[in-house]
This record gives C-alpha cells, sequence and structure tokens, in this order.
C-alpha cells in the first residue's frame, strides 16, 4: 500500500475560522486533488503548526513514501512554534529519505530548511492567478513539467517569496511578480520539488479564498468595493461550475492549463509518478 503524509500548514484555529466560512483547509484541497487521480493511495495529514503534532499513530516516517507541505498564512521568516515545527518536520522527512513536494508555503520552508532566504514582495500579493510563469531551460527539461506548457497561468496566493534559493537548489521557473516560481531544493537524504503557486486549487477554492480573504482584497484596492468582489467572484463560482463556458472563461482570462484539471495538476501528478510509485 503506498501512502502519502501531507503536513497541513494551518494552525487548528485558522482551520476552524476556515470550515466556518465553509473553505476547504489546504490539506483538504490536497487530499481532493490527489485523491482525484491515485484514489488507491492512503493520505495521512499532520497538524504541524500546532502543539504535539505527530506521525499518526502506530506509524514512522518508515511507513510513508512521500511527505506532501500544503500552503499556509504563516511567514515564513517568523520565529514562533507553528512556523519553527514544520520546518523541524521538513528536515525530518528529509532525513528519512521521504521524496518532498511543496507548494507555496511548502517552498518557502524549503528554502529555509536549506538556508534560503523569504522575505516580503514588495509588489504586494499574487492573488487568484499567477500570470505567464515562464520555465526556464533546466524547468523545460525536469520531470516535474513534463505535462506543462513553457508558459502557463496558474492558482495562487501569497505575500510572500522566497529571495534567496539555498546552495544547490536550482531554478525552474519565475514571472513577473516572483523570480523563484519553482525549484529543486536538495535538504539532508532528500530532494523538494515546490512552486510558489498552487497546483493543487481548483475554481471553487479561489471562490472560497475570496470570501475568506474578502475585507483584504478590498482594503488592498484589488476590489473597488465589496460588491465589485462579490461579482468577480459570482463569476469564478460560475465558471467553476461549467468549465466549458467560454464566454466566462475569457472574461476572466483563463484557459486549459487552470481548467482542466490533469493540467493544472500536472506537477503533483509527476512528482508522484516520478517519485513516490517507483518506491
Amino acid at each position: 500500500m503506498t501512502r502519502l503524509l501531507l503536513m497541513e500548514g494551518n494552525t487548528a484555529a485558522f482551520c476552524a475560522r476556515a470550515r466556518g466560512l465553509k473553505v476547504r483547509t489546504t490539506s483538504e484541497i490536497y487530499i481532493e486533488a490527489i485523491a482525484a487521480h491515485y484514489p488507491d493511495i492512503t493520505l495521512d495529514v499532520m497538524h504541524g503548526a500546532d502543539q504535539g503534532a505527530a506521525i499518526p499513530d502506530g506509524l514512522s516516517w518508515a511507513d510513508y513514501a512521500g511527505f506532501v507541505i500544503t500552503g499556509s498564512a504563516l511567514h515564513a521568516y517568523d520565529a514562533e512554534f507553528a512556523v519553527t515545527n514544520q520546518i523541524e518536520l521538513l528536515k525530518q522527512a528529509a532525513e528519512a529519505g521521504l521524496p518532498v513536494f511543496g507548494s507555496c508555503w511548502g517552498l518557502q520552508i524549503a528554502a529555509i530548511a536549506a538556508g534560503g532566504e523569504v522575505a516580503f514582495n514588495p509588489r504586494g500579493r499574487e492573488v487568484g492567478f499567477a500570470r505567464k510563469i515562464l520555465l526556464n531551460e533546466a524547468g523545460a527539461a525536469h520531470p516535474m513539467f513534463k505535462d506543462k506548457a513553457l508558459v502557463f497561468d496558474a492558482p495562487c496566493i501569497h505575500y510572500d517569496e522566497v529571495v534567496r534559493l539555498p546552495e544547490g537548489a536550482t531554478l525552474l521557473a519565475s514571472n513577473a511578480h516572483s523570480e523563484i516560481q519553482a525549484a529543486v531544493i536538495p535538504l539532508a537524504n532528500s530532494e523538494v520539488w515546490a512552486v510558489q503557486y498552487h497546483p493543487e486549487f481548483d475554481l471553487a477554492q479561489l471562490v472560497q479564498l475570496y470570501t475568506l480573504y474578502a475585507e483584504d482584497m478590498v482594503a488592498q484596492g484589488f476590489f473597488a468595493d465589496a460588491a465589485e468582489l462579490v461579482a468577480y467572484r459570482d463569476k469564478l463560482a460560475a465558471l467553476a461550475a461549467d468549465p466549458a463556458n467560454a464566454g466566462l472563461a475569457w472574461q476572466l482570462g483563463v484557459d486549459a492549463d487552470v481548467l482542466d484539471d490533469r493540467t493544472r495538476r500536472a506537477e503533483i501528478l509527476a512528482w508522484i509518478e516520478a517519485k513516490v510509485l517507483p518506491g
């Protein structure tokens, strides 16, 4: 039996608030994304941001074929337990030789764990869609991107970014907002395949995020007022319900690299095929 361990990036309190707004947690959306393509893989969750975080009872690192780090609303450079404990757990997984995949928060804590640097992006939040992500020569040749176009858009939400990769890491992709949109980071007895965006997100998750962060989005000038945000969110919800609606897709500026589940999740699926299933 193939088993993966997912580390939920947010605290229990944050997850409870999200559920109160009917927003899926970061680990829940990852479970849905992986299970849709690999229903026979067993998926366990570790709540690394909380005191007492541990591998499920009776299991050890050796019972897992891989480790997945979800997104988070935390800041990787903060010296608080919710952050430092997740970095320590990642180091333990890497010491145990588990292949690792991470999105957004996963890229950031992997960079710090290996000696890199993360900081607030002076351009502000990249949210909704990361536009025109460009693979460099290394990215175009890397198996993580074997089913992606050279240039693509992807769901995203982040304030922070990796500003310095650790020694030995390989940059794979960039865009105008963040130079480091994807990288491979060697760590202990493993390596982390990681991206700054969220290939696990679907349009419904973006709708939920615009609910969770509605006040921030208006305050930061992404929308003139709440009514404008709701109108945009309603279009996203309508396209989520009817991905074949070409008019809505055109209005929102999205195409198959976001709308097709397998294409959008291609990095995760490639990691599973290359690093998890062969083991």
